[in-house]
């Protein structure tokens, strides 16, 4: 674990005189980033000696409440755990009414204990170093689909589209529509110019297939971990900058039941560590190291399906004919299949990884995906013929779509025990188990209305 050299802290203070805050945020189990707002005087110290943060940070609920059977509250004490900055991440938040900083942190291998574990940035940190101990050195890049919805809910309660530019409500999916792009341009032109700002590779601006649905893409990074520490800086500033915009930019997989979910594709591939592309090949369905790779997601999928659909709302995203995929199943320039190869030159060969929703931690999704590549290129793992055409109607081996039986086989799976950790696991099953039973025992308007009068 590398970490941030005290002369970016000198070199940022000067550079940024008018800065008086800095937000410090550490990424817990579910994505959320946690912290603290600090005044600048303290940025150097941290720096130098690191900051702590209790050990139950990290031992949250999505709600943000303590999960004492993750061992990390009353057994140890709610410890001080140090955490220190990681390099690059200090940056301003264009968006703040006020000059405001950011630095991410992440926890030190020995001071950050007991709470080190738990940090789900070094759960993916350790798997990238076993593929490159082989000689596999990942190349990623994110892409994240999301809804720009009004803070006001409309007339039923339901969250709904934000208006547009020239003050309508968009009703129809429009998928690529540039009209609508037009109608999002301040929006997009402060978000673009954030990410400047934090030097975040962002790129095309796409009208998904919903009403106020938006996709951007970033750039693919011959650094794995760089690429997926850009997809959580990027997805904290869309929300910072609708924010800003009195907008709210919702990841959750499926706000809507009749509207597109939103998911959360990365895309992969390997290099040697001259950077020369692994799966290059003039053939569509690329080298036998791209083959195997399917097949070791393939056969991981059920024991990381938690990980990479984590919440109860992820599973309501999986729908014939929606573009989520349903099964195990690859294909060449096929969007109805889970790990899709795109088309283009031989040298861009790579997968894309189509199952995680856009509630995903990218952190721990990433460790998930390469660890089956790397279980599959280990043990030579055939994937099976493509599916040609409709994956919908050829599926056979379909995925569950429930929570608990993806938390179940989660729990049982020896695979995800030696890819992710112990110690992690029994922290984020832990979480998960927690969320699962109060999301089980909260009575709502569904129920009303499907049981009041007739049960």
């Amino acid at each position: 674990m590398q970490f941030a050299d005290i002369q970016e802290a000198r070199d940022f203070l000067a550079a940024h005189p008018e800065v008086r805050s800095i937000e410090l945020m550490l990424i817990d189990a579910n994505g959320v980033p946690r912290g603290k707002l600090l005044h600048r005087d303290e940025l150097l110290a941290i720096y130098e000696h690191g900051r702590p943060l209790p050990s139950s940070i990290l031992a949250l609920t999505i709600q943000g409440e303590d999960v004492e059977t993750t061992g990390l509250v009353w057994e140890v004490a709610d410890a001080d755990c140090w955490t220190y900055p990681l390099p690059g991440s200090l940056t301003l938040q264009p968006w703040r009414s006020s000059p405001t900083g950011q630095v991410q942190v992440s926890m030190h291998p020995t001071q950050g204990l007991p709470a080190t574990p738990a940090d789900p940035r070094h759960a993916l940190v350790r798997v990238i170093e076993r593929l490159k101990a082989d000689g596999f050195y990942p190349v990623m890049a994110v892409e994240l689909e999301f809804y720009l919805l009004d803070k006001q809910r409309d007339a039923t309660g339901r969250p709904q589209p934000a208006l547009q530019s020239n003050g309508v409500r968009p009703q129809a999916p429009q998928v690529y529509g540039v009209y609508e792009l037009e109608q999002l341009q301040p929006f997009l032109d402060d978000l673009y110019a954030a990410c400047d700002v934090q030097g975040l590779p962002v790129r095309t601006a796409i009208s998904e297939y919903a009403p106020g649905q938006v996709e951007l893409t970033l750039e693919h990074r011959f650094d794995a971990l760089q690429a997926i520490d850009e997809g959580i800086r990027y997805k904290r500033l869309v929300k910072g900058v609708a924010n800003q915009h009195g907008l709210q930019a919702c990841f959750m997989a499926k706000p809507f039941g009749d509207l597109a979910g939103s998911g959360l594709h990365l895309h992969v591939s390997l290099a040697d560590e001259q950077g020369n592309n692994l799966y290059a090949s003039e053939d569509p369905q690329g080298t036998p190291l791209l083959r195997h790779s399917i097949g070791g997601m393939m056969a991981t999928l059920l024991d990381s399906l938690a990980i990479f659909c984590p919440n109860a709302n992820s599973f309501r995203r999986f729908q014939a004919n929606s573009y989520a995929p349903l099964a195990k199943s690859w294909g060449v320039n096929n969007r109805t299949v889970s790990f899709r190869v795109p088309g283009g030159p031989a040298n861009s060969r790579h997968i894309e990884h189509r199952i995680c929703g856009a509630d995903a931690n990218p952190y721990l999704a990433a460790a998930a995906i390469l660890a089956g590549i790397h279980h599959g290129i280990r043990e030579q793992i055939d994937p099976g013929a493509t599916i040609v055409g409709n994956g919908y109607e050829q599926a056979t081996e379909f995925l569950p779509t429930d929570w608990l039986t993806a938390l179940c086989a989660l729990e049982q799976s020896s695979w995800a025990r030696e890819a992710l950790g112990e110690a992690f696991l029994k922290v984020f099953l832990a979480i998960k188990q927690t969320e699962y039973r109060q999301f089980m025992a909260e009575v709502g308007e569904q129920d009303w209305r499907w049981y009041l009068h007739h049960a």
